[in-house]
């Protein structure tokens, strides 16, 4: 069961880079726009490593 939990986190690291890092790095905005796009897409991976880390450590118990 816990390789559908792995598999899950995988598929949402794979989505954020597509769906965040693409326009950041091709988008025709201004220089702002790309690093607002930017924090927020760090701030998800941030988010996604810290529940990664919480179900890790809850079934380690």
């Amino acid at each position: 069961m816990h390789w559908l939990v792995y598999f899950c986190f995988l598929l949402a690291y794979i989505l954020v880079t597509f769906f965040g890092i693409s326009p950041v790095l091709m988008a025709d905005g201004s220089f702002e726009e790309q690093m607002i796009t930017l924090a927020v897409v760090i701030a998800i991976y941030i988010f996604l490593a810290w529940l990664l880390l919480l179900y890790r450590k809850k079934r380690a118990k």
